[in-house]
């Protein structure tokens, strides 16, 4: 096997329509790259993406771009040039997103951190002058990462402008604790006392029971009964639900049905007499988890069936094949940072491509913007 690590390796950068890598060489070439992965991140993997990018990017203006070595595929981005930065007609590469994205590393196979950052800064560059790219923008990015941390000291080693624009934490579960231990630690004796009770009045409802699935049996049903009772809650009501639109409905059957398919989705019931009022979906890449979506009954909101699903989620801790969970929730979240008490940082990234000129014309836009709010405004 070569050594795809050495700086000799020749790289290759395409840059492709999307749908040209939904064909069944293309996708098995994905998934292998995904599971060698040096970050997982299943928002860019192909049973998720390929529907997102279906449901939102009719234009076709997003393109995959892949980067190999060696004969081998060492990294893969959507990728989308993008008019305008916020308020300001500045024209910028970036990775592709939207809002039920809630990471945009990279896909790179380990080991190859700095040659996949090296070919898509050198592509960049060559792409700029004819795109009229100011910068390479990168929504999302864990900041913990090696992976992100290699691209700063690669800029850093070239004197490439680059700057951490936004930053903010998110709740996070790791912890070598069993999920009884971790839960006395995370939570004063007076909330455990509580949220048994609330356990214990439910209960009185009618039969509670609890289903924990990794299989695709039901997996249709189980979609359908999710999508309505989200769409009955406060997301619902503000047209944020996935069942709100019939492109994010789309997308959230087609990806739970291939992810469940793959072995990577773990769903969790909590029922009331065989009715759901509490459900849970996990996206399951080791050595990490994703916490995807998640909804309760809100009229039984009195005994918090949402918040006693988490608790049966810190089963999490038990797993040998992952390590972490990522709970995909808005910094500062009532419910899961008073459950999870770890932290995940996630930035937004802007890197200077092209020549001299373009580099210290995005210098000094920088410097304006990290001037004007430390933490950036790209947020």
């Amino acid at each position: 096997m070569p050594d795809l690590s050495r700086p000799a390796a020749e790289l290759i950068t395409s840059m492709e329509p999307w749908d040209q890598w939904a064909g069944a060489q293309a996708i098995s070439l994905w998934a292998e790259l995904a599971d060698a992965a040096t970050t997982p991140n299943p928002f860019f993997e192909h049973w998720y993406l390929l529907p997102a990018l279906e449901a939102f990017d009719a234009d076709r203006a997003a393109r995959i771009l892949a980067i190999r070595t060696g004969g081998r595929l060492i990294g893969l981005m959507p990728i989308v040039m993008q008019r305008s930065y916020q308020r300001w007609p500045l024209r910028h590469l970036a990775s592709w997103q939207h809002a039920n994205a809630f990471l945009g590393t990279p896909l790179v196979r380990a080991g190859c951190e700095t040659l996949f950052w090296q070919g898509l800064l050198d592509w960049a560059d060559k792409a700029a002058p004819d795109d009229g790219a100011l910068f390479l923008h990168l929504p999302a990015m864990p900041l913990e990462q090696p992976l992100t941390q290699c691209l700063m000291d690669l800029c850093f080693e070239n004197g490439r402008p680059a700057g951490l624009v936004m930053r903010e934490q998110r709740a996070l579960l790791h912890s070598p604790l069993s999920p009884e231990a971790y839960l006395e630690r995370a939570l004063r004796g007076k909330k455990r006392k509580e949220l048994r009770r609330q356990h214990a009045r439910l209960a009185e409802q009618g039969a509670l029971a609890f289903e924990r699935r990794e299989d695709a049996q039901g997996i249709d049903a189980w979609i359908e009964t999710f999508l309505a009772l989200e769409a009955a809650g406060w997301k619902g009501r503000s047209a944020s639900a996935m069942a709100s639109a019939p492109e994010t409905a789309s997308l959230f059957r087609q990806a739970l049905i291939q992810a469940a398919a793959l072995g990577k989705l773990e769903r969790l019931s909590l029922t009331l007499d065989g009715r759901p009022v509490a459900m849970l979906a996990n996206f399951i890449t080791p050595p990490g988890s994703f916490s995807y979506k998640t909804a309760f009954d809100e009229t039984l909101a009195r005994f918090s069936p949402g918040v006693l699903l988490q608790l049966e989620n810190l089963a999490l801790l038990r797993r040998d094949d992952v390590t972490w969970c990522d709970s995909c929730a808005a910094p500062d979240h009532p419910m899961i940072d008073s459950i999870w008490t770890e932290r995940r940082p996630i930035g937004r990234l802007s890197v200077g491509i092209g020549g001299k000129i373009r580099r210290a014309i995005f210098k000094t836009t920088l410097a304006l913007e990290l001037q004007r709010n430390p933490t950036g405004i790209g947020a």
